[in-house]
């Protein structure tokens, strides 16, 4: 049996009403803390101050009834504090508790860190030759005693046999050893293979994480790639999609990238192509729409909206915005209107002409250019000033260019990018390619990169 430990430990449970610690909130909470000679357990039912869901109910068996009555987090946090300072927090896919309390304890304006030992890591690196280390596996494998499940004292009694048989199998020197390694490693999900995460390249890439059955869940990009990676797993605690991330990771790829715009692009496609569960921006855009800026023969311009699928985008002038539908479209002009003070009727907006005065010019919103009060060339002055950060760039070279970055070239045709090429001589292959579907993330993108582009030869 192991004697006094250099720092003791404080085997935690939780019960809570959700699964995201940054909205959902503890319930029941125990504490076993061991310094290898004595033992002090100490539980808590909480009231979570929300409603427990019926489903947690059923499984945990901690009714909202139950709870009602019982103190607060922030009436208890002196004492759990108290209990869990000087301690090694030792959990069941320890991440999740810690997270909890993190954020508990922030809720009050009060700081808790702790170093942390995952018990679902440490029977994976202590017997590999198993495939299932969850608790109720760890129970059964181990034959530990146990009570009621998925109650906080239970769970935390569970873990505190664990522990006691490990020091018997494997034994003290490979559990300590274990305990070591486990320790010195940066914080990782409890599913995530740490050999993956040695492997990571420092530089640019593009990430993808991998949840079960190998189902797409997050792909992003960076300029540190290994940095960046482990930055989710640190603040998971913290932000709800972290913690998402980290609970549903199973696997990681990458992909290293030669700079900046090679990882930019990358990570647009790889969205597009992958339509991952937790991105939400450059998913794949099928179908947009511009603003096109027509004369109507009395030297007014109106607004007409086009369809991508009708322009050969990237070539044409006067195109302004690439919005996802023309509700959109229509959002944003509306808006201009209001903020320039243009007339609706005369863009086409709103019933209205032979010159009678549009529904703002009643209420003194409108300069007047429906009751010929306001000359067309002011009106259209301030109608393009309404457009100007919006108006698409047209593509300034007559034929494809060349975008070099750290020794590779991007091959791009009116904003839509061809490939890379390792050297000119591969450049032609990626011309014969076709021209791929004008995407707006793309142009995005590469708009930004313009005073570097070169004209192509080839």
């Amino acid at each position: 049996m192991l004697s006094k430990l250099a720092t003791p430990l404080a085997f935690v449970d939780l019960e809570t009403t959700g699964t995201i610690a940054t909205r959902d909130r503890i319930t029941e909470i125990a504490i076993i803390r061991f310094d290898g000679e004595h033992i002090e357990r100490w539980s808590q039912l909480i009231n979570p101050e929300t409603q427990i869901p019926p489903f947690v109910e059923q499984l945990t068996g901690i009714s909202n009834a139950m709870v009602a009555d019982q103190p607060l987090f922030a009436e208890l946090a002196p004492h759990i504090l108290a209990q869990l300072q000087g301690h090694m927090l030792v959990a069941h896919n320890a991440r999740f508790d810690y997270g909890f309390l993190k954020n508990e304890f922030r809720r009050l304006e009060m700081s808790y860190r702790a170093p942390v030992l995952c018990t679902l890591k440490l029977s994976r690196k202590l017997f590999p030759q198993f495939v299932k280390h969850n608790l109720d596996s760890i129970i059964e494998r181990h034959q530990i005693v146990v009570g009621e499940r998925h109650r906080a004292m239970t769970d935390a009694d569970a873990l505190l046999q664990f522990w006691q048989a490990l020091q018997q199998v494997p034994g003290e020197a490979a559990l300590l050893a274990a305990v070591k390694e486990l320790s010195s490693r940066p914080a990782l999900p409890p599913h995530l293979d740490a050999d993956i995460v040695d492997q990571l390249p420092k530089g640019y890439g593009v990430y993808l994480f991998y949840g079960e059955n190998r189902l797409p869940i997050y792909v992003g990009k960076s300029n540190t790639l290994r940095q960046r990676v482990l930055s989710h797993f640190s603040a998971d605690h913290a932000l709800a999609k972290e913690m998402n991330i980290s609970q549903q990771v199973r696997d990681i790829e990458w992909i290293e990238c030669a700079g900046e715009i090679d990882a930019l692009i990358t990570e647009a496609r790889l969205i597009k192509e992958k339509q991952p569960t937790l991105n939400r921006q450059l998913r794949r855009n099928s179908e947009f729409c511009s603003w096109r800026l027509s004369d109507l023969g009395s030297g007014l311009l109106q607004p007409q909206l086009v369809y991508g699928r009708d322009l050969d985008l990237g070539r044409q002038e006067q195109l302004y915005g690439l919005f996802k539908s023309g509700a959109s479209a229509r959002e944003f002009l509306l808006q201009a209107v209001k903020q320039y003070q243009l007339c609706a009727a005369t863009l086409g907006l709103e019933k209205g002409g032979n010159g009678k005065p549009c529904f703002a010019r009643q209420l003194k919103q409108c300069k007047g250019a429906c009751v010929g009060q306001e000359s067309a060339l002011q009106h259209n002055l301030r109608l393009i000033e309404a457009l100007a950060e919006m108006k698409l760039k047209a593509w300034p070279f007559a034929g494809p260019a060349l975008l070099q970055e750290a020794g590779v070239y991007h091959v791009i045709e009116a904003w839509c990018y061809l490939g890379r090429a390792e050297t000119l001589a591969q450049v032609p292959a990626l011309l014969a390619s076709g021209k791929p579907r004008f995407d707006r993330d793309t142009y995005r993108i590469l708009v930004k990169y313009l005073n570097r582009m070169q004209a192509c030869s080839a």
